[in-house]
């Protein structure tokens, strides 16, 4: 514990003296660096887990944690493997499924599309359509109306809108002494919805599976079960008795084996990012290491009178490393409220940079989801604080060890 007088004194060598302006000016360079790598770290770690965390919800809630597939792209008797799924224990839902690539023209306008069709019920269920529609009405969506819903980047491409009669065509139509010729399905737009994901809007068309199975010429074949289990993270295990009972007819692809790169991708930015801005930290715990050494310097006669009046070397000690964590400390607090202040006005500092400088920083196309996320993590932000206090207690050694180890008759000898 650190006594009164000790302090007063360690109070009194954090204020600016006489003749001791460049030591301040250096302890703020160091109680600055270490505001911003704590701030940095913060702000670059929130929005790496918010980017997991926004990807994660928004493919899982299109793709479910799993999808059953047969082994040709079809399932015939897809209702006694669904059944099969909702006896497996774990999984709370197995949904019937269409997706299929296709070809969509409005105008003169041509895009390619990615089909899913869905039972009507499962439509309007699924939170992240249903909570995402921009415009229409997803109650519009039912079999044989010939109303499709489509992402906002599609129906922009395509330059559709409410109400815009869209052409669907499958490349495996009909045979004629001529060739196969293509199947072409109008539909109208009844629904547009933007979920974030900018690959999602940019390509899905959302119809019942009834309508599906119509244009891609299935009868009552679906393309795949889509599964959601109790726990995401544990959907291999869970799954693992239903890969079994379906070897043979299907194959079953977990979130992870489908999204694998991208996950991964993020997993090793994440932490590459972790260790460069720690490095931020320890140049800013090497400043504070800088200005206590100058402090002790510069306060070499004060410490020889001091300790001929009875202080202890370990007082000297305590001094000195209460001065240089209390740098450390205030950087950490002023670190904390610049990083909560950047993540929470964090989409308008980027539009407010992509308007001074004229460059698009955050391109949907690039980087997937159509705004900068973030998702503070309070263990994370506990470890940065902990990190950085030690590293700051560390740099603080060394100095508060030469201080304490001055000799008063060496500096007194000619006073």
């Amino acid at each position: 514990m650190i006594s009164r007088y000790e302090r007063m004194i360690a109070r009194r060598y954090l204020l600016p003296g006489r003749g001791e302006r460049f030591i301040v000016l250096v302890a703020g360079f160091s109680l600055g660096a270490v505001m911003l790598g704590v701030a940095a770290l913060v702000i670059v770690m929130s929005v790496m887990n918010g980017f997991r965390a926004e990807l994660f919800d928004k493919i899982v809630g299109l793709n479910g944690h799993a999808v059953i597939q047969g082994n040709n792209g079809r399932l015939p008797d897809w209702r006694d493997i669904a059944r099969q799924a909702l006896a497996t224990p774990g999984v709370t839902s197995a949904t019937p499924m269409i997706e299929q690539p296709l070809f969509a023209t409005y105008n003169g306008r041509a895009e390619f599309i990615l089909l899913r069709g869905m039972r009507v019920e499962d439509i309007r269920a699924n939170t992240t359509i249903q909570s995402k529609i921009v415009a229409g009405s997803i109650a519009t969506i039912t079999a044989g109306s010939n109303q499709v819903a489509v992402g906002a980047r599609l129906a922009e491409a395509l330059g559709a809108t409410i109400g815009s009669d869209i052409t669907l065509w499958n490349p495996q139509g009909q045979a004629t002494p001529f060739g196969t010729m293509p199947r072409s399905v109008n539909f109208t737009i009844g629904a547009i919805f933007e979920i974030g994901v900018y690959d999602y809007d940019k390509a899905y068309v959302v119809m019942p599976i009834e309508d599906a199975q119509t244009v891609l010429l299935m009868g009552d074949e679906v393309g795949m079960v889509e599964v959601e289990t109790a726990d995401a993270d544990r959907v291999g295990e869970i799954l693992r008795p239903l890969a079994a009972k379906v070897s043979g007819r299907a194959v079953i692809n977990d979130w992870r084996e489908m999204n694998a790169q991208l996950f991964e991708a993020l997993a090793v930015e994440r932490v590459a990012m972790f260790v460069v801005l720690c490095i931020i930290i320890l140049v800013a715990a090497f400043n504070i290491a800088s200005s206590l050494i100058m402090l002790v310097r510069a306060k070499t006669r004060d410490i020889a009178i001091l300790r001929t009046m009875g202080a202890t070397r370990a007082s000297m000690m305590r001094i000195f490393m209460t001065v240089g964590t209390t740098i450390g400390v205030l950087g950490i607090v002023a670190g904390l409220g610049l990083g909560a202040l950047f993540l929470f006005y964090r989409q308008a500092v980027v539009n407010f940079v992509q308007l001074v400088t004229g460059q698009n920083l955050w391109d949907p196309s690039i980087r997937y989801l159509t705004e900068l996320p973030s998702k503070p993590d309070p263990v994370e932000i506990v470890a940065i604080v902990l990190i950085t206090a030690a590293m700051t207690l560390l740099a603080t050694i060394y100095p508060a060890w030469k201080a304490a180890s001055t000799d008063p008759v060496q500096v007194l000898r000619y006073e």
